[in-house]
């Protein structure tokens, strides 16, 4: 394991578009079910520490803080893959999620938040300019 001043590898940060906190949201996707667990924050240093230790490691906003997914809950997130958009400006994390994803208890963020109301859109429509 690398020591803990061992900054995030040079041509990965050069990759990244963070915010203008130093931020990049970070996606969390269960790797089997491909079911999207939650989003999070990383700076350099919580990229690094999730792609150095096997588990994930958040920059907290509210907290000002890193905290490691599941260190208190116990409900942990073990790394399978981590992937840069085409941007650079978003990661995609691939976990084992060990129990709840949510701080609220629910299996994801995204059911604990719930639906939308949304026009659902049908790809036979088609577009102005005639293409679908």
């Amino acid at each position: 394991m690398p020591e803990l001043d061992t900054p995030l590898d040079p041509a990965v940060a050069a990759r990244l578009k963070r915010d203008e906190h130093g931020l990049v949201a970070a996606v969390v996707q269960q790797h089997d079910s491909r079911e999207v667990l939650m989003l999070g924050w990383m700076d350099d240093e919580a990229l690094r520490r999730t792609l150095t230790s096997g588990r994930v490691t958040f920059w907290s906003r509210s907290r000002q803080e890193y905290w490691r997914k599941g260190d208190t809950s116990g409900h942990r997130q073990h790394v399978r893959s981590v992937s840069i958009d085409c941007d650079g400006d978003a990661l995609l994390v691939e976990v084992d999620q060990v129990g709840a994803a949510c701080h609220t208890g629910a299996r994801t963020c995204f059911e604990a938040g719930g639906a939308l109301p949304a026009v659902v859109g049908d790809r036979s429509e088609t577009t102005p300019g005639g293409q679908a």
